[in-house]
């Protein structure tokens, strides 16, 4: 096995996220293949997350071993920020599983993702117990444009999350820049406590061969393609692309939209049928990871963060190749330099008429939207790269150990 760089020893890490393959989503597949990447160096792994439809309680896969907790999942309400979550503390028992499965496999770090996820807590409350160095990724930001739901999700960070956070004290893995600003207000955090390292691209699940040909599965034709890759909940909404829609399919008709993933939160269908443009619109379901670059083969544009955002499904459209809107600003990610035009394509977060403009713009001129697509997949590769991003994970994991080892 080829180890780190500078590295002293292999590492016991244990990685911890109550969500993971075969669920689909960012937070999952990042996590699986940082775990992936450990492994890969010669360090041991661990992953432990919450038991997902008919996936084996244990099982070895990539050179690590998983443990499936057994969860309950949250009950589905009918309300709009309805998601598929599940939690393993509800379920007597697991506390002890949980603190047997790391007393066997002893641990020299833990790498928790999901600061509001109950294993993220069970495990930090672990490691704090045996001053164990750990990582926390933060995923996902407790907001909401609709003031309700908003105003609730800032009482549970108050209430809740910041003072488990006070008490667990991780050292912070920060993706972005909107995750730094909220991670300041809500939870205090600091560069004292922080590392800032972009989200993880595993580039070689674009180096395989396409798994379908989506364009004649759903009926597409020659036409223009938008694809929307990620599951629609009210932080990606897809409203701002169909606003856009009349517009651009005044310039251009025979335009289809491909929502591809699970729908949460359904306005931007009822918006549809107001604006009169549902017949634009196909909406898939989640697929498989393997059929992701399928997808984005078969577009010309992908967009789907368009409410404030540039997540794992837009990078890895960039990586294809795929011209790719989001909506962040230049200096979202610390160290990175985005370029708007040249090396990504960004438009002001919910401004339909900026996603119109740009979407035109590009199926007008091919060229160009062949030379951005060239440009925003050289940019992720070199700064978004799995192999990149885990080394920098590698590295903070070898300086807190040996720390901790100093202080032993």
């Amino acid at each position: 096995m080829v180890m780190a760089p500078g590295e002293s020893r292999p590492l016991r890490i244990a990685v911890v996220n109550n969500f993971f393959p075969p669920r689909v989503g960012g937070s999952a597949h990042m996590a699986a293949s940082l775990a992936e990447q450990y492994a890969a160096r010669g360090h041991e792994v661990l992953a432990i997350t919450a038991a997902y439809a008919d996936a084996p309680a244990d099982e070895t896969k990539d050179g690590y071993r998983v443990v499936r907790l057994p969860a309950v999942k949250m009950p589905q309400l009918g309300l709009s920020i309805d998601f598929d979550m599940s939690f393993a503390s509800l379920r007597p028992g697991n506390w002890r599983r949980l603190r047997k499965l790391l007393d066997e496999f002893k641990p020299d770090a833990i790498h928790l993702h999901g600061q509001f996820f109950d294993l993220s807590w069970l495990a930090g409350r672990y490691a704090r117990r045996h001053k164990l160095p750990m990582l926390l990724t933060i995923h996902t930001l407790l907001i909401s444009d609709n003031k309700l739901y908003g105003g609730v999700f800032r009482f549970l960070d108050t209430v809740l999350v910041n003072p488990i956070l006070r008490y667990l004290k991780p050292r912070y893995v920060i993706l972005d820049k909107l995750g730094v600003d909220y991670c300041v207000e809500r939870y205090g955090t600091s560069d004292a406590n922080s590392d800032y390292f972009p989200i993880a691209v595993d580039t070689g699940n674009f180096e395989k061969p396409l798994t379908k040909d989506v364009r004649a599965e759903h009926g597409l034709g020659d036409g223009p393609v938008i694809v929307s890759l990620g599951h629609v909940i009210p932080l990606r909404n897809r409203l701002p692309l169909v606003e856009a829609l009349p517009s651009i399919l005044d310039k251009h008709p025979g335009v289809k939209v491909v929502v591809v993933g699970r729908v949460y939160h359904d306005v931007f269908l009822k918006r549809a049928e107001e604006l009169g443009v549902a017949d634009a619109i196909i909406v898939t379901g989640a697929v498989p990871k393997a059929d992701v670059p399928s997808y984005f083969a078969a577009a010309d544009i992908v967009t789907h963060d368009l409410n404030g955002g540039c997540g794992t499904a837009s990078l890895e459209a960039m990586l294809s190749g795929t011209a790719t809107i989001a909506s962040v600003t230049e200096d979202n990610y610390p160290g990175i330099e985005l370029r708007n035009g040249e090396n990504i394509l960004l438009v002001r977060p919910d401004d339909s008429e900026a996603v119109a403009n740009t979407v035109i713009e590009l199926l007008d001129d091919p060229e160009k939207r062949a030379l951005v697509a060239q440009r925003e997949s050289a940019m992720v590769r070199a700064n978004f790269g799995l192999d990149v991003v885990a080394e920098e994970h590698l590295r903070t994991f070898e300086k807190l150990v040996t720390e901790a080892d100093v202080l032993r």
